[in-house]
């Protein structure tokens, strides 16, 4: 690909100098690719539109769309996909359906936050990328990693090759996660972002740009994703057009014990809060349960005098639950969760007396 060279060189795309390759000056902030943004009055502005003039890009650059064009064809015989990695130009042949939907995990957000929260002093944003598995109907983004970069009013510069060996690094851990996309933090999409979506246009087909506003206007955190089309008369001005897509955020229950964490701290004065203990849990996971029986017998009593109309859907759903709970009864219940119990505190007596052994053990051989 023209546009990624090793660290000793980068390509330079300048608006006043169509199809100019330069050397990497000595200077230059990160090795990799560089691409120069196109002037400020050549942007069309569109509601969740961002287009590029064709007039302002250099020669090579149509070349590397049309490059890209042909990625949903076939993979040659030759060069198979990994079987765990579901190729995403294959799950993705086309233009997203108005039914496709982005899964976000929390972990993303945390390691967007966190990214930005740690920028080097002076940069605007943060940009990423990002890694996730790919469905019939939605697109799970389940990990990402951050790229460094750095922008100026003319090119923005990504270090390629860090972005490369981190995916690299990431596949030898969820061989099944696939780029996706890309990340950056704020509000808009501007010029740069433009040319940016171009490299993982090359990377991914089809790619999505995750927005997520961390500056919190309007007292919240915007969290966007879109996907592009090029638009335009064909042989003149060609532009490219984001359309948003639907964000639903997804979680596996390990994480959703860190959410109801977090989410506890809006309610604490000083936004700290400790860890609760296994029993404190147990607790209030009881407690829960318990409010929800009531809220369900309420329901039924409401139903049964007349108060509120009756829905099959909801009782279809109780049925299901009330024959899912074991006929068993209570004395038989009370003699199990004994033994259950004494079952456990046995072990973890044998569990504390037998690290007790140990740390006399290591005590003596000390002396």
């Amino acid at each position: 690909m023209e546009a990624i060279k090793t660290n000793s060189t980068c390509l330079s795309h300048r608006a006043k100098t169509p199809g100019a390759v330069q050397p990497r000056p000595a200077g230059a902030p990160y090795p990799g690719a560089a691409f120069a943004a196109p002037p400020p009055h050549s942007r069309e502005a569109a509601p969740a539109a961002s287009a590029l003039p064709h007039s302002a890009q250099s020669p090579a650059q149509p070349a590397r769309t049309r490059a890209a064009t042909p990625a949903a064809a076939p993979t040659p015989p030759a060069a198979p996909a990994p079987p765990p990695a579901v190729p995403l130009s294959a799950a993705l042949s086309g233009p997203f359906p108005g039914g496709r939907v982005v899964r976000l995990h929390p972990v993303v957000l945390a390691s967007i936050v966190d990214s930005f929260e740690r920028r080097n002093e002076g940069a605007a944003r943060v940009i990423g990328t990002l890694l996730g598995t790919v469905d019939k109907h939605s697109v799970e983004v389940t990990n990402c990693f951050s790229v460094p970069h750095n922008e100026s009013e003319d090119e923005v510069a990504v270090d390629m090759e860090f972005a490369k060996n981190m995916y690299e690094l990431h596949k030898k851990v969820s061989p099944s996660e696939i780029i996706l996309g890309w990340y950056a933090t704020g509000h808009d999409i501007t010029e740069h972002s433009v040319l940016i979506h171009e490299y993982y246009s090359r990377e991914a087909h089809n790619p999505i740009h995750l927005t997520v506003d961390t500056s919190l206007q309007n007292s919240r955190m915007s969290i966007k994703a879109y996907v592009s089309a090029p638009m335009g008369v064909p042989g003149k001005t060609m532009g490219v057009m984001f359309t948003p897509l639907t964000v639903k955020y997804v979680y596996y229950d390990t994480e959703r014990i860190g959410v109801d964490l977090i989410m506890k701290t809006c309610f604490s004065p000083n936004r700290v809060i400790g860890l609760s203990s296994d029993l404190q849990q147990v607790g209030s996971a009881s407690a829960r349960i318990q409010d929800t029986l009531t809220m369900v017998l309420q329901y039924a009593e409401d139903v049964l005098s007349g108060k509120v109309a009756a829905d099959n859907t909801v009782g279809r759903f109780l049925m299901d639950l009330i024959n899912q709970v074991p006929k068993i009864s209570p004395e038989d219940f009370e003699t199990m969760l004994n033994s259950n119990i004494n079952d456990l505190l046995m072990v973890t007596y044998l569990a504390n007396l037998t690290q007790s052994q140990i740390a006399l053990n290591e005590k003596l051989l000390s002396l």
